[in-house]
C-alpha cells in the first residue's frame, strides 16, 4: 500500500526510503530534526545511482550538526551542545549504512559513536555506560533507570536492536518510556549489533541466549534491579534474539518481540541475494549487511548461517508471558510471520498485536509511528509485571 512521499521519501527506491523511514521515526525524540533529514534527502534525489551518495550526503550533514554542537560548547552551552551531538551521532551513523565493511565503515562509525557520547554525557545523566561481563571480555550497554523508585528494586528490561540499528537508538525511543512506567532499561549492544560489531569486530551468533544470560546475571547483581522482573524485549531481527533469549532462559520474566522476523531466514537471504542481482533498490537490505553482521565471508556462507537462525524447535520452549507485534504494512518482514511465531510459542499466556495504517505503527517494527508500538508493549508489559 502506498501511503505517500513521508514514507515513501524516494519513490520506488525502497533501500534509501526504508532507511530514511528509520531515521525520521527518531523525529519524536529530539535526537533527529526533521528539518535536517528534508535537506539531505534533497540533495540525494538527483544522485539516485551514485555509489557515494548515501555516506556522502549524509556525512556532510553530521558534520555540519557535529560542527554546531562544538561551538556550543567552546562557549559553555553544555544542553544545546548535548542536543547537536545527539543529532550528529544519528546522522554519522546512517553515512555508515551502506558503506561497506572496511576501515572507512569503522573509523565513520567511531565518528558516530564519539558524538552520541559526547551528547549523552552532556545532556542525559538519567543514563549511565555499564559494560555486561561476557565470556572473557564485555559488551556495552546503556541503562536508564525508572522514575520514581529512588533506588529501590524495580523492574528491568533487556532491550536488543535490531540489524541496523544501536543501543543509542534503542535507549531514546524505548528506554524513556519503559522509565515513565517503573522499568529500569539495559540497552544492549550484544555479538552483531552497533558498537560491538563495529568497533569491537564481534559478530552475531543464534544461540543468543549466551548474551542475554551474561546481560541477566549483572542486571541481578545490581541493587535497583528486581531480578524476579526482567524481560527480554527486542525490535525487528532483535524479534529473534529476544525471543530465543526468553524460550531457552526461563529466568526472564516476560518476552516482547516487537516485530517477527522471518520465519525462514535462510530463504530470506536467498531472495535478498537474487533481488540484489537484478533490482537493489526494491530490497530493505544492501547485499552484505546479514553476512557482515554473523561473520561470514560470502553471501552463500551467510545463507548456511541463517539456517541457524530459527525459533522453529525453540519457540515451543517459553514459558513466560509473551507479546509478539507487528505492522500489517511491513514490507521488510511479512505480516504472517508474526502469527507463526504466535502459533509456535509454547507460553500459555501470549498475546499478538497487529497494527494497521489506520492506526499508524504499519510499518517495519512500527518505523512509521514508534511511539504506538511501544506504548503497546509498554502498556502490556506493566499490566503483567506492576498489574
Amino acid at each position: 500500500m502506498n501511503r505517500g512521499p513521508w514514507i515513501d521519501h524516494f519513490g520506488d527506491n525502497f533501500l534509501w526510503s526504508n532507511a530514511t523511514l528509520i531515521i525520521k521515526g527518531m523525529a519524536p525524540y529530539g535526537v533527529v530534526a526533521l528539518e535536517e533529514i528534508d535537506r539531505v534527502c534533497e540533495r540525494l534525489r538527483p544522485r539516485w545511482g551514485e555509489e557515494n551518495a548515501w555516506p556522502e550526503e549524509w556525512r556532510r550533514m553530521g558534520v555540519m550538526i557535529e560542527d554546531r554542537a562544538e561551538a556550543a560548547l567552546a562557549k559553555g552551552h553544555k544542553l544545546t551542545a548535548a542536543n547537536y551531538f545527539l543529532r550528529a551521532g544519528i546522522y554519522h551513523y546512517n553515512a555508515e549504512r551502506f558503506m561497506y565493511p572496511g576501515p572507512e565503515k569503522r573509523a565513520q562509525s567511531a565518528i558516530a559513536y564519539k558524538c552520541w557520547h559526547a551528547g549523552i554525557r552532556l545532556g542525559e545523566p538519567t543514563i549511565e555506560f555499564v559494560e555486561v561481563p561476557y565470556q572473557g571480555t564485555t559488551l556495552p550497554a546503556l541503562f536508564m533507570r525508572a522514575e520514581g523508585t529512588n533506588g529501590k528494586p524495580a523492574p528491568t528490561i533487556v532491550i536488543v536492536n535490531g540489524m541496523d540499528n544501536a543501543k543509542e537508538m534503542s535507549i531514546f525511543f524505548a528506554a524513556r518510556e519503559f522509565a515513565r512506567r517503573g522499568f529500569n532499561s539495559l540497552a544492549l549492544d550484544g555479538p552483531g549489533m552497533g558498537e560491538t560489531r563495529r568497533m569491537r569486530d564481534m559478530p552475531s551468533r543464534y544461540d543468543y541466549e549466551v548474551p542475554g544470560g551474561a546481560a541477566f546475571d549483572y542486571l541481578a547483581a545490581r541493587p535497583d534491579v528486581d531480578a524476579k522482573r526482567i524481560v527480554s524485549f527486542g525490535y525487528s531481527f532483535g524479534g529473534y534474539y529476544s525471543s530465543r533469549i526468553a524460550a531457552r532462559d526461563h529466568r526472564f520474566a516476560a518476552c516482547v518481540a516487537l516485530s517477527a522476523l522471518h520465519w525462514d531466514l535462510a530463504a530470506w537471504q536467498e531472495k535478498i541475494r537474487l533481488q540484489n542481482l537484478n533490482a537493489p533498490t526494491k530490497v530493505a537490505q544492501s547485499n552484505f549487511q546479514f553476512r557482515w553482521v554473523v561473520g561470514a565471508e560470502t553471501q552463500e556462507e551467510g545463507i548456511e548461517i541463517a539456517k541457524q537462525f530459527t525459533l522453529k524447535d525453540v519457540a515451543k520452549e517459553m514459558v513466560c508471558p509473551f507479546l509478539v507485534t507487528h505492522g500489517g504494512n511491513d514490507r521488510v518482514v511479512p505480516v504472517e510471520n508474526a502469527q507463526k511465531l504466535y502459533d509456535a510459542v509454547g507460553s500459555k499466556d501470549k498475546s499478538i498485536k497487529i497494527f494497521s495504517t489506520e492506526e499508524g505503527g504499519a510499518e517495519h517494527a512500527h518505523v512509521d509511528n514508534r511511539q504506538v508500538g511501544i506504548d503497546f508493549a509498554a502498556d502490556w508489559l506493566q499490566d503483567r509485571l506492576q498489574g
